[in-house]
């Protein structure tokens, strides 16, 4: 067998494969008119489509009829708006949402129950569909129309995010590409985020809904900003098989490189909302080791990653290394004191549940990294699970008292 590669594309994004299109327009949704917050991602030939959604109680109106639509497991477009999220909006947030898919599929010539729908921004408002109507018309579709798609779903994001892989594996190739956005309302299990996917792979739907369910919890459901979540979060891949090889199942040759570059633009994605979190300064990286089960591991770096008080440490530059273990014990993981270690960065603040010899100083200097790195071994088992979050500070408190205003 031959050696999988799997690389970065320099430039890469959600348009990168074959076969995918994507635009934006200004429509006059967000306060600032002169933002892109309207657009569509379109492929020439009918993808073999999975999901995931918010897991909150209450789900916006595109989140409800896309779930529908996917039933199917077939998608051949999406259309998405910033500024306003159709959520809590009732049956004529349906509606509009419905309204939205018919007028990109009339724009395309497509059907209507092909396209998925996605609206981020206020909640509690109705969609302005007097600019949408408009907007959807006035959006064109190229291939390098990735990069207006990524700035046009940015809510509170400072920058967008996107990227892609190339991958060559066994005399087949294919890429995979894709842009998100998200900054605040972000906690594990999904958060206010969007990530759309795309590959020009083929690729059998039972397989993809499970690879697209493990880079989700290995990515996007392991990261935090400030321990909320929304009713519109979406997380989506399409598989348009345009590279004509054989279909990817749970069995053939290429499914772990599948994976592998699947997880690996997953996890670059999240950590990019996480990075730019609303007034974050810094990103944490908390990696637990040793825990006696996955699961333990995963609640364990979420809960540490979670804290107001270890994020505010972080923000401050404070050696107050007591608060990741505070956050430890409470966060329902079996530990054992006396075997745990940790470490920030390079330096050994604990070992064996007995606080080690180091200075102060040398962990302020961790912590006044762009990227702070915290380690735990539980030394009770081999699971490992790493999540990623960002600092809580003053610039927090102000963009989101003044979100609406």
């Amino acid at each position: 067998m031959k050696t999988a590669k799997i690389d970065f594309i320099l430039g890469g994004t959600v348009t990168s494969p074959q076969g995918f299109y994507a635009g934006a327009t200004c429509a006059g949704i967000k306060s600032d008119k002169d933002s892109l917050d309207l657009g569509i991602l379109f492929s020439e030939a009918p993808c073999v489509t999975a999901a995931q959604f918010t897991t909150s109680n209450i789900k916006s109106a595109p989140a409800i009829l896309s779930q529908e639509r996917l039933q199917s497991g077939i998608a051949l477009a999406v259309v998405v708006n910033s500024g306003c999220s159709n959520a809590y909006t009732g049956e004529q947030g349906l509606a509009d949402a419905a309204e939205m898919a018919v007028l990109t599929a009339e724009g395309i010539g497509i059907l209507p129950e092909d396209v998925l729908m996605a609206s981020t921004g206020v909640t509690g408002q109705p969609l302005p569909m007097e600019l949408i109507r408009v907007g959807i018309s006035q959006v064109i579709l190229a291939q390098d129309g990735g990069h207006e798609l990524a700035k046009a779903i940015m809510t509170t994001d400072t920058v967008p995010k996107e990227a892609a892989v190339a991958v060559a594996v066994n005399g087949n190739e294919f890429t995979i590409g894709g842009v998100a956005k998200g900054s605040g309302m972000i906690h594990p299990d999904l958060a206010t985020m969007f990530c759309f996917l795309t590959t020009d792979a083929a690729v059998e739907l039972d397989f993809l809904k499970s690879a697209l369910r493990r880079a989700a919890d290995i990515s996007f459901n392991m990261i935090s900003v400030d321990g909320d979540t929304s009713p519109s979060d979406t997380v989506l891949i399409m598989a348009n098989g345009l590279t004509g090889k054989a279909s990817i199942a749970a069995d053939s040759q290429q499914t772990d490189t599948f994976q592998q570059a699947l997880d690996q633009i997953c996890i670059y994605l999240a950590k990019a909302i996480t990075r730019d979190g609303e007034g974050a300064t810094k990103l944490i990286e908390v990696a637990v080791n040793g825990a006696i089960s996955i699961a333990d591991a995963r609640l364990a770096a979420k809960t540490i990653v979670s804290s107001s008080l270890v994020k505010t440490a972080v923000h401050g530059n404070d050696p107050n290394w007591g608060r990741i273990m505070m956050a430890l014990g409470r966060s329902g993981a079996e530990v054992v004191e006396s075997k745990i270690d940790l470490y920030l960065g390079n330096v050994s603040v604990l070992k064996g549940g007995r606080p080690s010899s180091f200075s102060e100083e040398s962990v302020v200097q961790v912590l006044k990294q762009s990227e702070v790195p915290i380690r735990l071994d539980l030394n009770l088992g081999a699971a490992s699970a790493t999540a990623w979050g960002c600092d809580l500070s003053e610039e927090y408190v102000t963009i989101n008292s003044q979100y609406m205003t």
